[in-house]
């Protein structure tokens, strides 16, 4: 029997995971949820660039959503830029009795400890009334820093700690409000970005380390280690979003470290730059992919034996920034039947079996 879904914005992620809904035979789709007064009344095909009409018609009714019957959705909306109303959908979706797979609110990845207990209450409460299961994932934070982390651990024999990377170029990431407004790009040095605030790296990446030291039995000490690094601009770049002027900030690295007794364990680490080439007024003694290329995710795991393992993405046309997406999106379709599978309440990575691609192999081209 297919799994009846509805897909919840249809925004950069939002239309990739739509598409995907379509290709996944063991997926039906049964709604679709906009936001956006122009998108109201098309089909789901039309939404995600498929030619085939579906005859689901798009709308901004939330109960009409729910006449569909949807055994889960996939909400892909704007979500930790709004984190409050957010989590009042996610709760709704979940006392109506649907499963929900989510990439954001990223602090809800893994919440104890990260996000706001009033959060984790409501979700847990409507999770019960409702009998649903709620999980948040995408590529990072998600696969790339914590399934692939947890899986190197499997071949070790010793492990001394472990650093979970994203290197990544962000010019040509195109959302303003994130790379400018959260990150600080093309800010002044002298005003700290968003991200630079004491607390903020805890609660937005925190829960990664929390959810590696949880699955490896690991008692971290109780306040994470937060570290941020900034470099400006040698001269004026352009990116997609926003213009960096010289003198403003043009690279970001940060870290969340947890310890155990004052030694760092388990850490995440970010290294951003807003161009690919590496020169010496880029910081080319961070951290950077290993194939030259302008984004990796890294796994890095010192004990015995010591381990290493990179992870590169990069769409057909050569552009890493749609690959990003890509890959958020097909985490989220492809992990459905193992979040409707999974039992009632919040579940992280370390709570699913094993997901893969099935069915998604393509035939041989004569």
């Amino acid at each position: 029997m297919s799994i009846r879904v509805a897909q919840w914005a249809t925004g950069a992620v939002g239309t990739l995971s739509l598409g995907l809904i379509l290709d996944r035979p063991e997926l039906e789709l049964v709604g679709v949820f906009v936001s956006d007064p122009a998108k109201e009344g098309k089909d789901a095909a039309e939404l995600a660039g498929r030619s085939n009409a579906t005859g689901i018609l798009a709308t901004s009714d939330r109960d009409a959503l729910l006449r569909g019957r949807p055994d889960v959705v996939i909400n892909a909306a704007d979500a930790d830029t709004r984190m409050e109303e957010a989590v009042d959908d996610l709760e709704w979706l979940l006392r109506a009795g649907v499963d929900v797979i989510a990439s954001g609110p990223v602090v809800l990845q893994y919440p104890w400890g990260s996000a706001s207990p009033e959060w984790i209450e409501r979700l847990e409460a409507a999770s019960s009334a409702g009998q649903s299961t709620l999980h948040i994932t995408g590529i990072d934070p998600g696969f790339a820093n914590d399934i692939l982390p947890l899986t190197l651990t499997s071949i070790a024999s010793r492990i001394d700690e472990i650093r979970a990377f994203e290197i990544s170029d962000y010019s040509t990431y195109d959302n303003a409000a994130m790379v400018e407004g959260f990150f600080g790009f093309g800010t002044p040095m002298d005003r700290d970005p968003v991200i630079a605030l004491p607390g903020v790296l805890a609660s937005g990446w925190g829960g990664t380390v929390r959810q590696l030291a949880a699955a490896l039995d690991v008692i971290l000490d109780e306040q994470l280690t937060e570290h941020v690094e900034r470099l400006p601009a040698p001269s004026d770049i352009d990116t997609v979003c926003t213009h960096i002027a010289a003198g403003t900030q043009a690279a970001l690295r940060f870290e969340v470290i947890g310890t155990v007794d004052g030694e760092p364990r388990i850490a995440l680490e970010h290294v951003l730059r807003a161009r690919t080439d590496l020169d010496a007024d880029l910081a080319p003694e961070w951290a950077a992919p290993l194939d030259g290329g302008p984004a990796s995710f890294r796994v890095e795991i010192s004990g015995e034996p010591n381990l290493r393992l990179e992870l590169t993405h990069m769409s057909s046309d050569g552009d890493h920034g749609a690959s990003g997406m890509l890959t958020t999106a097909a985490r989220l379709a492809n992990c459905v039947e193992a979040v409707h599978a999974a039992p009632p309440g919040i579940v992280s990575a370390k709570d699913l079996p094993l997901v893969t691609g099935r069915g998604l192999v393509s035939p041989r081209q004569s």
